[in-house]
């Protein structure tokens, strides 16, 4: 069983991380090992198969789009807001004044302006983010449908042997779940803080009484026992047992999963520039990760949902997040790894263009900025704009499936293919399948 650890943040809906993560169970309506063999070779067909791989930013609670990528210094107080704009490297873009180290690198990102939605509900547009689709019951707090990352672990699997294909630092994501593929294809939590002095992440050490001679005899033996237990299994329960107890083997008894996890073995000079916090240290960590071979990482960035003092809390947070994004983008250049890492940066929504009597911004589904950088794709450019209020897109409006889609691109992954789900109805990992046409 994983386990799960970090502190729990909270949106205005009052559902906390707590209240979403179910990890350690095991799923019956996964595939059969042949079904999955079957699809991972289908997603692979007629495709170039690279070690790509996708660092997902989720900025939980839904970021202003006014106070961040899209300004609008020229209208009204009660729309553009408390807060100035600051020149990109490209010639006319402005960014939120609080964006200074992205926009010093806006020829490495693409930012589209118009992404739109009809959700205004945490709920069901962060599921409508992470699957492509709307969550058909609002009280639901697990999946309807499987996430991007479960689906790449599914699909695509690790890029590496011995680390996981899915990892979520430090924790997963709302909506982050499997749905009816099974537990077997949630994300491995880091937990903790990537920043704190002695940072760790459990269960990638063998207990002291345990040495590797024991280990392997244990390993034989629960081998022997899964051999009985298969021939009497009737469900996927065995075989996501077998899953799990391999991945652990794997990660215990090898190293490479352990040494990526090692945030203290980065230098001094990297840390710093990737700032000394928990945004900064998870982004280092989620870079870590992607170069040991895991192909699909999450970093929840938490704490936008700013219906109060808008002013305030994005100089609180803002900051951080503008250092830890843009070394991350500049990293990835400088080790060569921009055509196969993809870098996905986006909340659930955007807030609403008028100021509230709070100071604040409410929800906005109908627009929202995303950030995207790397993957071979066409950087230095914004995509689509919105009207001078920042209310709704002006053209170019593309939305979060067609984020989801470009993403599947980058890994190779045909969003046509089809899985039963839990009623057994065959459902795409995507109905709207359009990728982002400029960044191609």
């Amino acid at each position: 069983m994983l386990t799960l650890l970090g502190r729990p943040f909270e949106c205005c809906d009052r559902v906390s991380r707590r209240d979403l993560i179910r990890v350690g169970g095991i799923g019956v309506f996964g595939l059969t090992l042949a079904g999955l063999f079957r699809a991972r070779a289908a997603a692979a067909k007629g495709t170039e198969r690279r070690s790509t791989a996708v660092i997902f930013v989720e900025l939980a609670g839904g970021p202003t789009h006014i106070e961040t990528y899209d300004p609008k210094p020229r209208a009204p107080a009660e729309y553009r807001g408390p807060l100035g704009t600051i020149a990109t490297n490209l010639p006319g873009v402005q960014f939120s004044e609080l964006m200074v180290q992205q926009a010093r690198i806006m020829d490495k990102l693409a930012v589209l302006r118009a992404v739109t939605h009809s959700s205004s509900s945490h709920g069901t547009s962060a599921h409508l983010t992470q699957t492509g689709y709307y969550l058909r019951d609002p009280q639901r707090r697990e999946n309807d449908m499987p996430c991007a990352g479960s689906i790449t672990s599914q699909l695509r699997g690790p890029n590496q042997v011995g680390v996981p294909a899915y990892v979520a630092v430090p924790q997963v994501m709302r909506f982050g779940g499997p749905a009816y593929f099974g537990k077997r294809f949630s994300p491995f939590e880091t937990g903790g803080d990537p920043a704190a002095a002695k940072f760790e992440v459990n269960n990638l050490s063998l207990n002291t009484s345990l040495n590797l001679e024991r280990l392997t005899d244990r390993r034989s033996l629960l081998a022997a026992l899964d051999g009985q237990r298969r021939a009497a299994a009737a469900t996927g329960t065995t075989e996501a047992i077998d899953h799990f107890s391999r991945e652990a083997f794997e990660m215990v008894t090898g190293d490479r999963a352990r040494r990526a996890f090692q945030i203290e073995a980065e230098s001094d000079v990297t840390r710093d520039r990737y700032g000394r916090h928990t945004t900064g240290q998870s982004l280092l960590l989620a870079r870590r990760l992607v170069e040991a071979g895991v192909t699909f990482v999450t970093v929840r960035v938490g704490g936008w949902d700013d219906h109060v003092q808008i002013e305030q809390r994005m100089k609180e947070r803002g900051p951080a997040y503008d250092q830890g994004l843009a070394a991350l983008v500049e990293d990835i250049h400088e080790r060569g790894l921009a055509r196969d890492v993809l870098v996905v940066s986006m909340g659930e929504f955007g807030r609403t263009p008028r100021i509230n009597a709070s100071a604040g911004r409410d929800h906005w589904g109908t627009l929202m900025s995303v950030v995207m950088s790397g993957g071979g794709l066409k950087m230095g450019q914004i995509i689509g704009s919105s009207n001078d209020k920042g209310e709704t897109p002006q053209d170019l409006p593309y939305r979060p499936e067609n984020i989801l889609a470009t993403i599947y691109r980058h890994l190779g992954i045909d969003p046509q293919l089809t899985f039963n789900d839990f009623s057994g109805r065959p459902r795409y990992i995507l109905e709207n399948r359009t990728v982002v046409k400029e960044l191609i």
